[in-house]
């Protein structure tokens, strides 16, 4: 069924929470295991329907925030979502207690019922008041990133829209679209700050009430980390600046000389990589649709499959427009069995990685879409973004048809923000330890906490005082600061795994397509170093990882010729 055709329906509490009691004495009364399941399946075609309804809606206001109806129904959500995770919490508690739990878990696996039990740490009925106060302040931060009218070369932009002009190749026009989009913030700059501070203290009022220290230990608790701790992500932060750092202040040192730009860098220059110009994809968009599809034909006849689906099936909203959401990303439509991408193309190299990086997602989804029960579709986010981060590597193979005469320097572009961005994700995640284990902490501090992050993990960078980047604010337009609170060490520990893939593929495509098809087609089975190891890899946790991958990288952008 094409997207358009979808019928919207608001998933009313009543009703749900009525069937929801059914189904719930239905499996607390059952007396063999195959009646439990019966019920099971009934629970999990009930929570299927609700979450359909709610992407659907979420969706359709990403696509337009300024459509009454999808804002008002998308309102709603956010207030009856915290009561569906009560019921959905009330059947967890009766899962994992189960009388029939050995046969369960014999059948679809015991890490279903580990994430469960971690699921009853993770809420409350208690918490439900600031639960929906969080949800209208990230609805609220996203509208008004999404309300952005910047004045920029006699045109109002969206801050995508800008995305181009802050590449530019003319020093002039990139410093000045950089300035630009900084003004935004800065007018916004107090808006956002409240609506942070709100959020942090909503985060650690929330975790105090479970009976936690703060909000850190309640964090990761709701990310469902199953297989390690926040002593392992820092011992991970640590590594990164002991391997990766080095590395990364190396290749930004080539940059300017490449450039002629002065090191340590402007914001403004740190985004022109190459002195005529950021390697920019060829032809309009629906040319790199058109290549995206050949590189998955090239691919398997699973791809090629998928991607036919998405494109006939209008699961695909990726042109930038005015009154659209920023940012990008992918859901699922469970009623439906299919994956939905959301983008903002923008002329640079980031569409050609949305054709990569979020069909990536969509299509390990796509491959596990028959999987029972739904919980054991998709495994944890951190394994998920190996989905995508990796084929964003696989996407290389049609790099020639997507650059044109600018693939050499995709290639050592993508290779490059690959290292330089693990960094980054590392800074992000330490700046929300610190915040969160210090919920009273005045909000100009949280700015210094930026600046001091800064000079650690990313040195080639000045702060020079200019307007909001300059600052230590640029941490205000990182919406999962905002929106999903540890999120951001995911993308760092699957960038790893991915670059481990690529080590692979220089080697033998193959090879790394079969490891890699082994992981996706584990789905939500196992741990997410459970699924590292089944690839045949190195953990991220293992130091080996982060020095091998830096080093392999290292040695190819020296020989690359650009």
């Amino acid at each position: 069924m094409k997207f358009s055709e979808m019928e919207y329906i608001r998933p009313e509490l009543d009703p749900v929470r009525k069937e929801a009691e059914q189904i719930k004495l239905a499996f607390k009364s059952a007396e063999t295991p195959e009646l439990a399941e019966a019920a099971f399946a009934q629970w999990d075609k009930l929570m299927s329907h609700a979450g359909t309804m709610m992407s659907l809606a979420y969706i359709r206001s990403s696509i337009d925030t300024n459509d009454e109806f999808y804002e008002k129904e998308v309102e709603y959500i956010d207030e009856i979502s915290p009561e569906l995770t009560e019921i959905s919490q009330s059947f967890a508690e009766l899962l994992v207690n189960s009388p029939f739990r050995k046969q369960l878990e014999e059948k679809y696996g015991s890490l279903l019922f580990i994430n469960n039990e971690i699921f009853l740490k993770a809420f409350s009925k208690e918490i439900i008041p600031e639960t929906q106060e969080t949800n209208k302040l990230e609805t609220e931060y996203q509208k008004l990133i999404a309300s952005a009218q910047v004045e920029f070369d006699g045109k109002k932009c969206t801050i995508s829209q800008l995305s181009p002009y802050k590449q530019n190749a003319d020093d002039e026009t990139r410093r000045a679209a950089w300035l630009a989009e900084a003004s935004f913030y800065s007018e916004n700059g107090d808006k956002l700050d409240d609506i942070f501070d709100k959020l942090v203290k909503l985060r650690d009022r929330k975790a105090k009430k479970l009976g936690y220290d703060n909000f850190v230990r309640l964090g990761y608790l709701q990310m469902n980390r199953n297989c390690y701790g926040p002593e392992d992500v820092s011992n991970f932060r640590k590594a990164v600046v002991r391997y990766i750092v080095p590395i990364a202040d190396r290749l930004y040192r080539d940059q300017a000389r490449r450039t002629g730009l002065s090191y340590p860098f402007s914001f403004a220059d740190a985004a022109l990589h190459f002195r005529d110009g950021n390697p920019t994809p060829c032809g309009t968009p629906e040319d790199i649709l058109e290549t995206g599809k050949k590189l998955y034909h090239s691919l398997s006849p699973e791809t090629a499959a998928f991607i036919d689906t998405m494109l006939n099936d209008e699961l695909m909203d990726v042109l930038s427009k005015k009154g659209k959401a920023s940012g990008g990303y992918c859901t699922q439509l469970e009623d439906y069995k299919v994956p939905f991408i959301f983008a903002n193309f923008n002329g640079t190299a980031d569409d050609v990685e949305v054709i990569t990086h979020e069909a990536g997602h969509a299509f390990a989804y796509y491959c596990a879409r028959d999987i029972f029960p739904s919980d054991n579709q998709s495994p944890t986010l951190e394994a998920c973004e190996i989905h995508s981060m990796t084929m964003e590597f696989f996407g290389w193979k049609m790099s020639d048809e997507f650059f044109g005469k600018d693939s050499d320097k995709f290639r050592y572009n993508h290779l490059f923000g690959a290292i330089t961005f693990i960094p980054y994700g590392a800074m992000v995640d330490h700046f929300q330890h610190i915040i969160y284990e210090n919920p009273e902490m005045p909000k100009a501090d949280r700015h210094k906490v930026w600046t001091e992050l800064m000079g650690i993990y990313m040195p080639w960078m000045k702060l020079d005082g200019s307007p909001f980047y300059g600052e230590g604010k640029g941490w205000q337009r990182q919406l999962h600061i905002y929106e999903n609170p540890f999120y951001y060490i995911d993308y760092c520990l699957a960038q790893t795994v991915a670059l481990e893939f690529w080590v692979i593929m220089q080697k033998s495509h193959s090879e790394a397509w079969e490891r890699y098809m082994k992981l996706v087609n584990k789905a939500g089975t196992q741990t997410f170093t459970k699924l590292v190891e089944t690839a045949g890899l190195d953990s991220p946790f293992d130091e080996n990882a982060l020095k091998n991958i830096s080093q392999a990288a290292e040695r190819y952008l020296k020989d690359f010729s650009v």
